[in-house]
């Protein structure tokens, strides 16, 4: 079995899934980040297929940036200009190639947490 990387979005002050939040994928070398892959949560908060599937999957240094401004304004819950939220990044390493990691954000609005999920 190859590694491969999914993620997704929960709203934990709404108790709901994120839907509609762009996330970007960058793969870090030193001070070198180059983007890999975009995409967008859907009703579930999930992405509807893995960010970085098993025939792209490599070990190292991973960035996701999760852009939350525009959904936290949209839910109404971004408060005033400049957003406390807006973008967040997540940066990570993946260490084995035949695992699957799953790196999900708890989302509020003045808050944030992550965890390597399964």
């Amino acid at each position: 079995m190859a590694g491969y990387l999914t993620t997704h979005v929960l709203d934990t002050a709404r108790g709901l899934p994120a839907e509609g939040i762009r996330i970007a994928l960058y793969r870090v070398k030193g001070n070198s980040h180059r983007k890999i892959a975009e995409t967008v949560t859907n009703s579930d908060g999930r992405t509807d297929k893995p960010i970085l599937a098993k025939e792209d999957f490599s070990t190292g240094t991973y960035e996701l940036i999760f852009f939350c401004g525009q959904y936290l304004a949209k839910t109404e819950q971004s408060g005033a200009e400049p957003l406390f939220l807006d973008q967040i990044p997540i940066r990570f390493g993946m260490s084995d190639p035949e695992v699957h990691y799953h790196v999900p954000l708890l989302l509020s609005p003045y808050g944030y947490s992550t965890y390597r999920g399964s």
